[in-house]
C-alpha cells in the first residue's frame, strides 16, 4: 500500500511538473505573438518619452497649428506625392521647413528610422525623409494618438515601409490645451 501511495504522489508530481512546464512555455509564446521582446519593448518606452517630449517644443506645435489653420497642401494627395522624387522641392521642403529641420536634427538619433510630423488629418507637415504617403491619417499610428490623445506603439516587429529597416512604429499626438492636434511619428530601430 505505502508503495502504491509513493508511486501515485510521484505520478502527480511528475504530471503538475509537466502541466507547469506546459502552461509556461504557452505564457511565453502568447506573450511573443501578443507583444514585443522585453529589451524591444523597452526601447519602445524610452522612445515613447523623447517623442513626447519633442512634441511639446514650441515650433513643433507653432508649426502643427499652422498646418491644420491652412487645411494641408493645395493639391497633394498619396498619388501625386509618390510620383515626386525625394530631391524635388515639393518634398524637401517638408525637411526644410522649421519644424523639419529640428526634426531632421532629431533623427540623427541611431535607435529611430524616421520622424514625421503631421497634422490633425494625417497631412505631412515636417519630414526628416520622404515618407511613402503624404496622407496617413487613416493609418493606426496617426488615427490613435489623435483620437485618444495618448503614445501609441505597434505590437510587432517589421521592416518600415519607407525606410525598409526593422522597428516598430511608435507615436504621440502634438497637444495644444491637452487637444491632440497632430501626431509626431517615428519608428524604433529593433534589429
Amino acid at each position: 500500500m505505502k508503495a502504491q501511495t509513493v508511486s501515485i504522489k510521484r505520478t502527480t508530481l511528475v504530471s503538475a511538473f509537466l502541466v507547469g512546464v506546459v502552461m509556461v512555455f504557452i505564457s511565453m509564446s502568447n506573450a511573443r505573438a501578443n507583444g514585443l521582446p522585453p529589451e524591444v519593448q523597452a526601447k519602445v518606452d524610452v522612445y515613447k518619452k523623447k517623442l513626447v517630449e519633442w512634441a511639446t517644443n514650441p515650433a513643433i506645435v507653432a508649426a502643427v497649428k499652422a498646418a491644420n489653420a491652412k487645411g494641408g497642401l493645395a493639391g497633394m494627395g498619396n498619388a501625386k506625392w509618390t510620383e515626386l522624387d525625394e530631391k524635388d522641392p515639393v518634398v524637401l521642403a517638408f525637411q526644410n521647413n522649421e519644424a523639419g529641420k529640428i526634426i531632421s536634427k532629431w533623427d540623427t538619433d541611431t535607435g529611430i528610422s524616421k520622424l514625421y510630423l503631421r497634422d490633425e488629418k494625417g497631412n505631412l507637415v515636417a519630414s526628416s525623409n520622404k515618407p511613402l504617403l503624404y496622407n496617413n491619417g487613416s493609418r493606426p499610428w496617426i488615427a490613435n494618438p489623435m483620437k485618444e490623445g495618448k503614445p501609441w506603439s505597434a505590437t510587432e516587429v517589421k521592416p518600415d515601409p519607407a525606410t525598409q529597416i526593422k522597428g516598430v512604429h511608435v507615436s504621440v499626438p502634438v497637444l495644444d490645451g491637452g487637444k491632440s492636434i497632430g501626431v509626431l511619428h517615428s519608428s524604433v530601430v529593433a534589429e
